[in-house]
């Protein structure tokens, strides 16, 4: 799988000086080189622009890298919510944002995500394109906030859920997370609210399409 992302990244991505610039910035603030790969934020520009996505809510924000891919997606005309647990992570990537013209675009929510997802319940909002990005143990309880908070036919989109392939290959090193990402591959696979798939790019993403 390593092999194939190699490849996918040195055919499909052309060297950006701006996403080079946030991941940079997440290391020189000691952060976690956790970013999505360059090819899942490609596709996540090409998810969010297809769909016609004008509403979007991320879960993790970290430095902004995924959010910038996002937000590339609707250009002028979107909007993009992230959830970010941590105060100055939050900082880094609406510094980020606003590097990439997104400014005026993105709102940060700082906090625990599920307390944020009860918030934005409340004032009913609702969104077209979901990412999540977080913490793992808490996905299936984000997905469920997630279909309550979606438009009809809105996608949701989750990060990591191969787990380094460990959820397909026994011979793979496990994760700390990967029995939860074989329990969650399942539900979003069963779920009848969901259209569902899982697709191999980065560590693996599953794109689902909310019906009602």
């Amino acid at each position: 799988m390593k092999q194939i992302n190699r490849y996918i990244d040195k055919v499909f991505y052309q060297y950006d000086e701006l996403l080079e610039e946030v991941l940079q910035s997440i290391n020189e603030n000691g952060m976690r080189a956790i970013s999505v790969s360059p090819s899942t934020g490609k596709l996540l520009t090409l998810l969010v622009s297809t769909s016609g996505a004008k509403n979007v809510l991320e879960i993790g924000a970290l430095g902004g890298y995924s959010g910038i891919c996002l937000a590339r997606g609707f250009g002028k005309s979107g909007e993009l919510t992230s959830l970010e647990i941590e105060e100055s992570y939050a900082e880094l990537a609406s510094g980020n944002l606003a590097k990439a013209g997104f400014n005026e675009q993105v709102s940060y929510i700082v906090g625990p995500a599920l307390t944020s997802l009860a918030v934005l319940e409340e004032e009913r909002r609702q969104f077209d394109f979901f990412f999540i990005d977080a913490d793992k143990e808490n996905y299936e309880n984000y997905l469920i906030a997630c279909i309550k908070l979606a438009k009809d036919g809105a996608l949701i989109v989750c990060d990591n859920v191969l787990a380094n392939g460990s959820v397909a290959d026994e011979s793979s090193e496990p994760k700390r997370y990967t029995e939860n990402m074989k329990r969650f591959n399942q539900i979003v696979a069963s779920h009848p609210q969901l259209e569902s798939t899982l697709i191999p790019i980065g560590d693996g993403l599953t794109i689902s399409r909310v019906k009602r």
